[in-house]
């Protein structure tokens, strides 16, 4: 029997099949890790097909030397996937593998975590008088065990001392059964069954299309507060009911412990939770809970769309919108096209829930590509929260020069007066955006990365948000040698010290990647703004979507036209998704909520469709503007990336990579609608240099993807080049 294997090193060059002999002495499954002989090494490979022969020289083929696991970690339908993820993306095997089989898994460093539980023995019984008096701590080890049918050595060597617990074992009045212990993420998050919610009409007859599977795939088009995560539940209960699993997609990791509440809350311990914010021991027992089929719900965010579930009923991907379901690093892929390729394989539904879904999204519910499913009222009727736009350069020509409009400030302070709470949004980390010399315009930027660094106060320190580099904040300019330091734009952490002065006696909370460094500082951060009221909590992107309290009555935009003027022809279609998102926080319960948004461009369109929530009338503008322009989903970008340590082997390498895309473009006119390379917009980050190849050709040419592919299929030692299709990101 000979195996098929794919070795586990992330080379061009070696992603391809390498034919070994199975061993006599063992049995070698399909999907199983295994230990080869490479060349002068020994490695770890997968195997991906087994067969009778093979076509090489039996005296060049090499054995396995054995197998690494019992079971085999890939299930069957994951081998479709990979076909599928190689053709669609151009992905190494082994990377796609690394997708699948998280390294907590196949590192073999994390082990499953056991617990010897201690009992009496039937001769300690008729034994316990030969111990000696002066045995004290044993005499009193057996007594207590005397009442318990058993107890863990970890208790019995604190109380009594490893010393005497050990003498008793080795003395026969003590055994031990070992028992596996799950780290189970989350656990101040309740298991407790609550009885069912009764759907709505609406919901019911939500839930009824999504089941009758008239198409596998389901856009859940409604409003916030409307609803969608019963319909999620429901859907899921039906699949549980039939057998199946499921796979509970968010955005966010701050979303996941909520979510995880309300999931636990309804199905128990049937859910496990996958997202990097785990510790590695936890990340190992929920997969194998989710392997075995201990777990039946996979909770988490993007990566759990590859949980090693069997026999899946149904696939949610909530906020769908979201840029987080695209990985903008290798292995690049999208969340929804993988979810997609799940629920074929399993004949299962798809439900896509947004209440701003992608333009494509939308498209291909207008297509009929998609279900389109609508909740076009809050599940308790209440209005969407009423939206006033300040504008901000009325505010400085009278005068105000602060972050705050003299408006939002006054309905702070009735927020406050009424024991309410405030959340307000500004997409901007740290206490100022960069360090700059007024004399000569020096900026302080990352020596690695060619990005400027953001000034910190509370730690004191210039952060570059890229790599993570530190450095010591400037007293003077380190090219003229003067101390005209100037701070640049106003950051989460100035907002928050700026409103403990306004506002003294109320709490403020701060959520952004500086104050959720740990796995439970999103859950802390929340919880702990729930039960405060007054309360205000002042955040990033992380604040924008999902959260549901009760008390937010007021929401505050600070800077809405951060994201408006990026050079991303999706500028316009991600500000009105984060300022319809952001201001679907307030008034979800009994009292009205109200948005102030602030903006240098009051006439903006986006700003008239978001304060009215009128996402049709945006879509249909929208969608005009990217068919005149040939932009997707009338088009499809295509990104060759291109990263080196030094600055002219990758440059000489876009330049080849142009020139034979131009060659190709020749035989294809017509499918080309534009071409250029260029540098990369951020044009160095963690000391690579960074160009890029652009394209845009018509969609649904896959023969000519697949020759871009074949053009950006380099090997090459010093340079490493990537495609991206259709990116979130551009810089």
């Amino acid at each position: 029997m000979f195996a098929e294997v794919i070795v586990d090193v992330s080379a061009n060059s070696l992603d391809k099949i390498f034919d070994y002999k199975c061993p006599e002495n063992c049995t070698i499954f399909l999907g199983q890790r295994v230990l080869l002989p490479f060349g002068k090494r020994t490695i770890e490979g997968y195997v991906l097909n087994l067969k009778e022969s093979t076509n090489l020289d039996l005296s060049q083929v090499k054995e396995i030397i054995k197998p690494l696991d019992e079971q085999p970690l890939i299930l069957p339908e994951m081998f479709t996937l990979i076909s599928e993820l190689k053709k669609e993306y151009n992905l190494r095997i082994i990377d796609i593998l690394h997708l699948i089989v998280p390294s907590q898994i196949r590192s073999g460093k994390v082990k499953q975590q056991t617990i010897r539980n201690c009992f009496l023995t039937e001769y300690a019984l008729s034994h316990i008088s030969e111990l000696k008096s002066n045995s004290k701590n044993q005499i009193a080890a057996c007594a207590y065990l005397k009442n318990k049918p058993q107890e863990s050595i970890v208790t019995l060597n604190k109380n009594f001392g490893s010393a005497t617990i050990n003498k008793l074992i080795e003395k026969g009045f003590i055994d031990f059964v070992t028992e596996n212990v799950n780290r189970t993420p989350l656990t101040e998050v309740e298991n407790n069954i609550n009885t069912e919610f009764k759907p709505t009409e609406k919901q019911q007859l939500a839930i009824q299309k999504i089941l009758s599977k008239q198409n596998l795939f389901n856009l859940l088009f409604g409003v916030t507060g409307s609803g969608k995560t019963e319909v999620y539940m429901q859907v899921i209960k039906e699949a549980l009911k039939n057998n199946q699993t499921a796979i509970m997609l968010v955005p966010e990791i701050s979303l996941t412990p909520k979510t995880v509440k309300q999931f636990r809350s309804r199905f128990g311990n049937l859910v496990a939770v996958l997202h990097s914010g785990l510790s590695d021991g936890e990340k190992f027992d929920e997969w194998f809970r989710l392997y075995n089929g201990e777990a039946k719900i996979a909770v988490g965010a993007r990566s759990a769309i590859f949980a090693p579930l069997k026999n899946l009923g149904a696939i949610i991907i909530d906020e769908e919108h979201d840029s987080s379901y695209q990985s903008e690093n290798n292995p690049r892929y999208e969340t929804v096209t993988v979810a997609k390729l799940r629920a074929k394989y399993n004949n299962c539904p798809l439900v896509l829930g947004s209440a701003t879904p992608t333009i494509e999204t939308f498209y291909n519910a207008q297509k009929q590509s998609y279900n389109l499913i609508t909740l076009d009222e809050r599940i308790n009727k209440r209005p969407l929260p009423k939206m006033d736009i300040v504008d901000m350069c009325h505010e400085f020509r009278e005068g105000n020069t602060s972050l705050f409009s003299n408006h939002l400030l006054n309905e702070m302070s009735k927020a406050v007066n009424n024991s309410e709470q405030i959340m307000l949004f500004l997409n901007r980390r740290g206490y100022s955006s960069f360090q700059m010399c007024r004399e000569c315009g020096f900026l302080a930027k990352c020596s690695d990365c060619d990005v400027s660094l953001v000034y910190h106060k509370e730690d004191n320190l210039l952060k570059c948000h890229y790599c993570g580099k530190k450095f010591k904040t400037l007293t003077k300019c380190p090219n003229c040698q003067k101390s005209s330091i100037k701070l640049g734009n106003t950051g989460t952490e100035k907002i928050e010290q700026e409103l403990s002065e306004l506002f003294p006696n109320t709490k403020v909370f701060r959520m952004d990647n500086d104050t959720t460094t740990t796995k439970s500082s999103h859950a802390k951060i929340l919880g702990e703004f729930e039960k405060t009221k007054p309360a205000i909590l002042v955040g990033t992107q992380m604040i924008a979507k999902g959260h549901d309290f009760p008390s937010v009555t007021l929401v505050g935009i600070l800077d809405a036209d951060l994201s408006l003027f990026y050079s991303d022809f999706k500028a316009n279609e991600k500000t009105f998704q984060l300022v319809t998102q952001v201001a679907g926080r307030a008034g979800r319960a009994e009292k009205e909520g109200k948005v102030v948004l602030q903006t240098f461009f009051p006439k903006h369109y986006v700003y008239n469709f978001c304060s009215s929530y009128d996402y049709l009338r945006f879509y249909n503008k929208e969608i005009n503007l990217r068919e005149t322009a040939s932009f997707p989903p009338f088009s499809k970008i295509i990104r060759i990336l291109v990263t080196a340590e030094e600055d002219e082997p990758a440059k000489n390498l876009t330049h080849e990579l142009f020139l034979k895309c131009k060659d190709l473009r020749v035989n294809n006119k017509s499918d080309f609608y534009f071409l250029e390379a260029m540098r990369s917009p951020h044009a160095k980050i963690k000391r690579k240099y960074r160009y890029q190849v652009l394209m845009r050709i018509k969609e649904n040419k896959p023969e000519l993807v697949n020759q871009i592919f074949e053009i950006a299929n380099v090997i090459n030692s010093k340079v490493s080049v990537f495609v991206e299709v259709n990116p979130q990101n551009l810089s």
